[in-house]
């Protein structure tokens, strides 16, 4: 086993989950490289030496330069606002350290190819943080439609949908200002991800976003409340997904379905351990979906824990993308997804914003 300091650009929500997840993952994986909380980053000295204490890191900054450059953080995970990762990114790229960002990559589709760029150019393990397709369900979900347990895709269904902004008198914030931060760059990317995961590549979108409560108290709502996407898979199949911030009643909706030829697939993070499949077996009479309570059996499960049914939670899914950035490290073999990866689903949200534009339906390479 071989120690490897780690930086944490942000000690905010996704901060802790990922100083957590670094704490964590040598004893739930056995990893080869044991990872040390070497230096936390924050806005201001106060935050990171409260955030240092709390999850244990050796030292503290307000400055991410001090932190990129420092020759004991061999690893970097940014974890700050999407306007700060490309510098950050870059500036780690150019000393040869790996980076995981959390999503979406930069604050443009400007600054994700760029950050690709740089990834590419220095050769070195970078990933982007979407944690919840990592959960044991839906990783089994992907090898089923691998396996073509349901047959041929012809139809995916998806939505991110949450309520925290669902009362029109919650008062306006960080999170109501510029498009980064609205439901299509905060949301919609997680959606998107697990759509290319599971079905591969979009080739077009039409797109439809809409701000419903453009004025709310203590100021003007300057991005989108919710949004559709229609689109088409290179592979043929038709698909749908929604997004939004005021679907009244739904905590954590990142659901799903797929229909193929042979079966159906469905599922909801509310419900995260238990995956509902259809297969067309038998007598019609005795047809209907099953649901499938994750155990060890299903992918990332065991090592948390041995009884079937008792389930992962959110953070594990996080101690398991540490491992696979972990593992990017030391073997020096890309893992899914890269900075490339991340990209895509960047053209994809880059097309549909044009898309509701233009009014239109929008050609994933025109981005």
């Amino acid at each position: 086993m071989t120690e490897i300091g780690i930086g944490i650009c942000g000690g905010g929500y996704m901060g802790k989950a990922h100083a957590v997840a670094m704490s964590a993952v040598g004893a739930v994986f056995n990893t080869a490289l044991r990872p040390r909380l070497e230096m936390v980053c924050a806005s201001r000295s106060e935050s990171a030496e409260r955030y240092r204490a709390a999850f244990g890191f050796a030292r503290a900054t307000a400055d991410w330069r001090a932190l990129v450059a420092d020759p004991k953080v061999e690893a970097i995970v940014i974890a700050t606002p999407q306007e700060t990762h490309r510098d950050i990114a870059e500036a780690a790229f150019a000393l040869g350290k790996p980076v995981l960002c959390e999503k979406p990559l930069g604050a443009s589709i400007a600054d994700g190819a760029a950050m690709v760029s740089a990834a590419e150019a220095a050769g070195v393990a970078n990933m982007v943080g979407f944690n919840y397709v990592r959960t044991p369900a839906t990783q089994f979900a992907r090898k089923l439609i691998a396996d073509g347990v349901i047959g041929d895709v012809t139809w995916f269904r998806g939505e991110h949908t949450e309520d925290f902004y669902a009362d029109p008198e919650a008062s306006a914030s960080w999170r109501t200002e510029g498009m980064a931060n609205g439901t299509m760059g905060d949301l919609a990317p997680h959606m998107v991800n697990a759509a290319l995961a599971l079905l591969g590549p979009i080739a077009k979108v039409m797109g439809e976003v809409e701000t419903v409560h453009a004025e709310r108290p203590g100021g003007r709502v300057t991005n989108d409340d919710h949004a559709q996407i229609m689109c088409r898979f290179q592979n043929g199949a038709m698909g749908h997904m929604y997004f939004s911030r005021i679907a009244t009643g739904r905590k954590m909706g990142y659901a799903y379905e797929i229909t193929g030829t042979k079966g159906a697939i469905r599922f909801d993070q509310e419900d995260q351990n238990a995956l509902w499949l259809y297969r067309m077996d038998g007598p019609e009479e005795t047809r209907g979906f099953v649901k499938i309570l994750t155990g060890p059996a299903h992918p990332d499960y065991e090592p948390f824990c041995q009884g079937p049914g008792h389930g992962t939670g959110y953070q594990d899914q996080i101690i398991i993308e540490a491992r696979d950035f972990l593992r990017a490290i030391e073997t020096g073999e890309a893992v899914w997804p890269t900075f490339r990866d991340g990209h895509e689903v960047n053209r994809v949200i880059a097309a549909a914003l044009a898309s509701s534009e233009a009014k239109s339906w929008e050609d994933i390479n025109s981005f």
